[in-house]
C-alpha cells in the first residue's frame, strides 16, 4: 500500500500572534505531551547524534486528523490509551507557497523536535531556523516549490506573508511537506491542534486504530505512519523502493525490507533484521535525510566517516569501493558493525545497539520499533 496524504485543512481566517517578536514564540508542551528529556550522549562509531539533539525520540506511528481540531478532552483519553507513550497535538493547513498547494504543519520546535529521525533532531540549524519563524521544508518539496535558502516567498493561507526559507529536513509524519512555528501558524491561520501525533511502540497497531477513532468519532482520519517504510494496516509488508539514484546491480535487493531482511541474514546470522529496520528508520527516515549531520555523519545508516573506513563494505552495491550513502553498502555495513558488537547474540544485541549510539533511551527505541515492525509483518 501506498500511503497517500491526509486531507489537510485549507487556511481559513487570520489569526493574531502574541504580542513581541512573532518569530521565535515557542510553548511549553502541555500535560501528556512528549518534549525533549536533555542531552545525548556522544556517538561511538557510527552514530549521528550530537550534544544538541533531545535526550529521547519519538517514532511516531500514528496521526490523527480532526479538521476541526482535537478537543483537549480526547487528547487526554487519547494519551490513556494502552500502549500509548506519547502524543503531540501539531497545528496544520493545505497552504500555497510560491504558488503551489503545500501541506504545513504548526509545531513547537522544542517538543516537535523529539519526533523527527535522529539526523534531524541533531542539527542546530535546522531549529535554528524554524525558532526565527522561517520555513523549513522536505528536500522533495524544496525542489518543486523551487526555493532557495536565504531568500523569501509568498505563502497565502488565511493571509499572504513573506516567509522566509531556512532550509530542508527530513521529516517522520508523511503527508507533510514543510513546518512553521506555533507563532507563524497563527499568522498565517493554519487550524489550530489539526491533528496529534501518537508514539505507541508497543501497542496493537489495528486495536489502537480502533479505539482512537472511538475517541475521534466519524470526523477523524487516522493514518498509520509505520506502514509507509516497511508494513501495510493490513499487517502485509509493503516494498518501499530504494533511491532513485540508486544503482541496484543484478541479484541485489531491490527494496528496503529486502535490504534488511538479506543484510541481516548474510552479515550478522542471529540478528533480528528489525533491528537493522529500526536503526536505519530512527537514524535518517530511511534515508530521507543522508546528512551530513552536525556531527558529520552520513548516509542512510549515518556512518562517521572514520568509522566509514573501518567498517564499510561492498555488500550488496555496485563493484568499486564502498559507497557510505549507498544503503546497498551502507545497510550491510551496519549489519557488520553491530555483528563485531554481539548482535547475533540475544543475549548482547542491547550491548551491540549501545555500541552504536551510546544512550540508553536509543537502545529502548531501537528495540521498541523493532518488536513492532515484527509484530506489523507477519
Amino acid at each position: 500500500m501506498t500511503l497517500t496524504s491526509y486531507a489537510l485543512p485549507a487556511a481559513a481566517s487570520a489569526a493574531t500572534g502574541p504580542a513581541g517578536d512573532p518569530y521565535t514564540f515557542t510553548v511549553a508542551p502541555p500535560p501528556g505531551v512528549a518534549a525533549p528529556g536533555g542531552s545525548v550522549a556522544g556517538p561511538l562509531g557510527a552514530a549521528a547524534a550530537t550534544a544538541t539533539a533531545p535526550g529521547q525520540l519519538y517514532v511516531p506511528d500514528l496521526i490523527v486528523a480532526v479538521p476541526a481540531g482535537i478537543p483537549p478532552a480526547h487528547l487526554a483519553r487519547i494519551t490513556k490509551l494502552r500502549g500509548v507513550q506519547a502524543v503531540l497535538p501539531v497545528d496544520g493547513g493545505r497552504v500555497k507557497v510560491n504558488g503551489k498547494a503545500t501541506n504545513v504543519l504548526g509545531v513547537s520546535p522544542q517538543a516537535f523536535r523529539s519526533w523527527t529521525p535522529l539526523s534531524t533532531a541533531g542539527s542546530a540549524a535546522v531549529w535554528s531556523d524554524l525558532g526565527k519563524g522561517q520555513l523549513v521544508t522536505t528536500e522533495a518539496a524544496a525542489r518543486r516549490l523551487h526555493l532557495a535558502a536565504g531568500r523569501s516567498y509568498p505563502v497565502s493561507a488565511a493571509v499572504l506573508e513573506q516567509v522566509p526559507f531556512g532550509g530542508t529536513t527530513a521529516l517522520s509524519v508523511t503527508g507533510a511537506d514543510a513546518l512553521v512555528n506555533l507563532s507563524r501558524s497563527a499568522q498565517l491561520g493554519l487550524a489550530k491542534d489539526f491533528a496529534v501525533l501518537i508514539s505507541a511502540p508497543s501497542a496493537n497497531l489495528p486495536a489502537l486504530i480502533s479505539q482512537v477513532k472511538s475517541v475521534t468519532g466519524a470526523g477523524g482520519q487516522v493514518v498509520n505512519l509505520v506502514s509507509y517504510s516497511l508494513v501495510t494496516a493490513s499487517n502485509s509488508p509493503v516494498a518501499t523502493n530504494l533511491p532513485a539514484s540508486t544503482i541496484v546491480p543484478a541479484g541485489a535487493p531491490a527494496d528496503y525490507l529486502a535490504l534488511f531482511k538479506q543484510s541481516a541474514a548474510k552479515y550478522c546470522p542471529g540478528m533480528p533484521w528489525t533491528v537493522l529496520a529500526a536503526i536505519g528508520q530512527i537514524e535518517s527516515g530511511d534515508g530521507a535525510n543522508d546528512g551530513p549531520s552536525s556531527a558529520g555523519a552520513l548516509g542512510p545508516m549515518q556512518f562517521m566517516p572514520a568509522t566509514w573506513a573501518e567498517w564499510g563494505i561492498d555488500g550488496f552495491g555496485p563493484p568499486g569501493p564502498p559507497d557510505i550513502m549507498n544503503p546497498l553498502d551502507a545497510v550491510p555495513s551496519a549489519a557488520r558493525y553491530l555483528c563485531a558488537a554481539g548482535a547475533g547474540n540475544p543475549a548482547t544485541l542491547s550491548q551491540a545497539i549501545f555500541a552504536y549510539n551510546h544512550a540508553d533511551w536509543y537502545v529502548a527505541e531501537v528495540l521498541a520499533l523493532a518488536r513492532e515492525y515484527a509484530g506489523n509483518s507477519g
